[in-house]
This record gives C-alpha cells, structure tokens and sequence, in this order.
C-alpha cells in the first residue's frame, strides 16, 4: 500500500497492516499514533525507535508465530508469505546444512526457551547456521538482546515491503 493509504487507514485497519511486520503492540501502536507520514524514512525512523525496549514476553509473543529457520511455512498468510521470501537462501535439498540447523534449532529452543530468529533475507543457509552456532555461546542475558534487535531487523524490513513512497 502506498504511504498515503496508510495515512489515511482507520485505526484498527491500521494496525492490522502491521501485525505481519511484528506482532507487538507496543510497537504496532507507536506506528500507528504517529502517522500521518511525509515519507518512508519518517516512518522507519518511528519503527526504529518505537516501543524501546520491547520486554522480553513481546519478544515471546511475538516468536511464537515465527517458522524454524530452514522449515519452510506453508499457508496464505501475510507472515507466511513473507517468511518463505525471507528464507529464500535455504535450500531444502543440501540436506547437510537444513540438517544441522534442525538440530541447531532444537538445541537453540532447548537453551534459550524460544525459536532461533536471525533476519535471513539475503543471508545463505550456511551463513544462518553460522550466527545460530555463534549465538549458542551467548548467556541468556546476551542473547535476548540479539534476538529482540533480529526482530527489529525484520520488522524494518517488513514495514519496507509493505509501504511503497
């Protein structure tokens, strides 16, 4: 949708075209209540800002509708859509990297209590499973950090995708 239409949306309409970003409403709401936009840099700027820090249950929340990477989601779901746009360097077929970040996932969730999430547009599997074998060596305290500003990063990316100037 362009800026304009977004400006203009309803309240709850709003806010429903940005829940595929990030479902955190802290952060969908400081969106929202800042509009109208004059530009995209404006709007990015908000949705850099808004809702610092997000609490670790948003972050929660929020992961929970976040695929593994290297699971490709199914379904015509906004977040579905752009999740597999998002894991395009994910080959299912090298089977050596999808298997070690299936593993590396689990022991991720295992550690940390919540799914591995990296922003992986334009990322290689390989690199991907790289920065999860990295991170296993974060503290809990370390890696909630890590994990909020990956959400972020998608975020951002995702309110791009979907704002044209």
């Amino acid at each position: 949708m362009t800026l304009e239409e977004f400006n203009v949306l309803d309240r709850d309409s709003a806010r429903n075209a940005l829940r595929p970003c990030v479902d955190i409403d802290r952060w969908i709401d400081a969106v929202v209540d800042a509009r109208p936009y004059f530009n995209l840099e404006d709007v990015l700027r908000v949705a850099r800002e808004g809702a610092l820090p997000w609490t670790e249950a948003e972050l929660d929340g929020a992961l929970v509708h976040h695929p593994r990477i290297g699971e490709m989601t199914c379904g015509a779901s906004a977040e579905a859509s752009l999740s597999r746009s998002e894991q395009a360097g994910v080959d299912p077929k090298d089977t050596v990297v999808t298997d070690a970040l299936f593993d590396g996932n689990r022991a991720y969730e295992g550690k940390f209590g919540r799914v591995f999430l990296i922003r992986a547009a334009g990322r290689s599997a390989a690199e991907m499973l790289t920065s999860l074998q990295n991170r296993m060596l974060k503290s809990p305290e370390e890696e909630v950090s890590v994990a909020a500003q990956q959400l972020r990063e998608i975020a951002l990316l995702r309110l791009e995708g979907i704002l044209v100037p």
